[in-house]
C-alpha cells in the first residue's frame, strides 16, 4: 500500500527532500547513466508528489514526481521527474503515480493543459492518460524524448 504525500517544496522535511533527490539520482543519473543537472532550480517553485511504502517496518520512498505551475517551464503546467524505485517496477505503481499526479495537478491548476517531456519509449504509456505527442523525437542527455500535452478538457 502506498501513502501519497503532496507537498510544496517548503513543506518537505530535510529527510523527505533527501529521499526524493536520492531516488532521482539513483534512477536518472546512475541507472540511466545520464550526467545532467537534476537540481535545476525548479524544485523550490514546484509541488512534489511522494509515494511512501513500508517494507520490513521501514518507511521508504517508492515514487515521486513534481508539478510546475503554468509558465514555470512551459506555457502549460508540467509534470516531470517522474520516477519509481527499481524495486517497485512492474507493480503498476508508475501508472498509479501518474494518475495521482494528474489529479493533484488539476486541483492545483484547474483548466490548464499538462505538458511533459517524456522518454520516447514511454509514449504509449503516457498516451493512455490522454497525452498527445506534439514534437519530433529529440535527444536529451543521451535519451530520446518527445514532448506530449494532455489537454485541459480531459477528465
Amino acid at each position: 500500500m502506498i501513502e501519497w504525500q503532496w507537498s510544496g517544496f517548503a513543506d518537505l522535511t530535510a529527510a523527505q527532500l533527501y529521499d526524493m533527490l536520492a531516488l532521482r539520482q539513483q534512477v536518472f543519473v546512475l541507472e540511466q547513466t545520464c550526467l545532467y543537472p537534476d537540481i535545476d532550480g525548479l524544485d523550490p517553485g514546484a509541488h512534489h508528489l511522494l509515494g511512501w511504502r513500508t517494507v520490513d517496518g521501514k518507511r521508504e520512498l517508492a515514487a515521486t514526481l513534481r508539478c510546475l505551475a503554468p509558465g514555470a517551464k512551459y506555457d502549460e503546467m508540467s509534470l516531470g521527474r517522474v520516477v519509481t524505485s527499481p524495486s517497485t517496477r512492474g507493480t503498476g505503481l508508475g501508472r498509479e503515480l501518474v494518475a495521482q499526479g494528474i489529479a493533484c495537478a488539476e486541483r492545483l491548476h484547474p483548466g490548464h493543459a499538462i505538458r511533459i517531456g517524456a522518454q520516447a519509449h514511454l509514449e504509449a504509456f503516457y498516451g493512455s492518460f490522454g497525452f498527445v505527442t506534439v514534437s519530433a523525437p529529440y535527444d536529451e542527455d543521451g535519451i530520446m524524448h518527445i514532448d506530449m500535452v494532455r489537454p485541459a478538457s480531459i477528465t
